[in-house]
């Protein structure tokens, strides 16, 4: 997992114009029976609006000690309950088994590997209930942007400069201060590669979190993965 316990502070600051996330994954959890998980919960900016609208128990899995800190204190705010769990979305185990499980903000790109995503793919597989969920969200890589934006300093959100390691799939993300976090992006077959080993199936690809048809322009994969009712 790649993640910089120092980029927890002002974290919200990289996420204020992202809000139609939050209706997707709001939609879906409020489709389903049993528990909803969330995997990288993050500060809560998703699972305190999803657990108040669904009216869903909402498990919330992190291994940022920082960010289950910041998730804490604004469920509280919000006098939303969540169970907010320190782990590894890779070792995922539930004690009954999930109706959907989400991943937001395109968190499955800090797993490093191929084994990793498979690990986390598996451990998704085997906690949800026949017919349960998985969904997920991801950048799709566009070797334009990356051309325009490798190695450009920025000085929002935070001062910071992207790297792009084409030969590793790999963004890097420096902030001036040292602090880097790091994104391993996916092709589209690799995801569907993903599902395929997993035992899940494929129940849509949006372009966006308006449901919109995934084309060659698309910047965004929003997926809807299901566990096959008989396996």
């Amino acid at each position: 997992m790649s993640w910089d316990e120092a980029f927890s502070i002002a974290y919200e600051e990289w996420w204020p114009h992202v809000t139609g996330d939050i209706a997707f994954y709001t939609g879906l959890a409020g489709e389903v029976v049993g528990p909803v998980v969330e995997l990288a919960v993050g500060n809560g900016r998703v699972a305190i609006p999803v657990a108040r609208a669904a009216g869903q128990r909402v498990i919330g899995l992190d291994s940022s000690p920082a960010m289950l800190k910041q998730a804490r204190s604004r469920a509280d705010s919000a006098g939303v309950e969540l169970d907010l769990r320190e782990a590894d979305m890779r070792d995922l185990r539930l004690d009954e088994a999930a109706g959907l499980i989400y991943c937001p903000a395109r968190s499955l790109l800090h797993l490093a590997t191929w084994a990793d995503r498979r690990r986390t793919f598996e451990r998704v597989a085997a906690s949800l209930r026949p017919g349960g969920r998985f969904a997920w969200n991801a950048f799709a890589f566009d070797h334009h942007v990356a051309a325009r934006l490798d190695g450009v300093h920025q000085d929002e959100p935070q001062p910071h400069t992207i790297r792009y390691s084409v030969g590793d799939n790999r963004t890097d993300i420096i902030r001036d201060d040292g602090a880097t976090i790091s994104l391993w992006w996916a092709t589209k077959n690799e995801w569907f590669g993903l599902l395929d080993v997993a035992g899940l199936e494929l129940e849509a690809l949006y372009g966006g979190f308006a449901g919109e048809p995934f084309t060659e322009s698309s910047t965004e994969y929003v997926f809807v993965a299901r566990r096959p009712l008989s396996r």
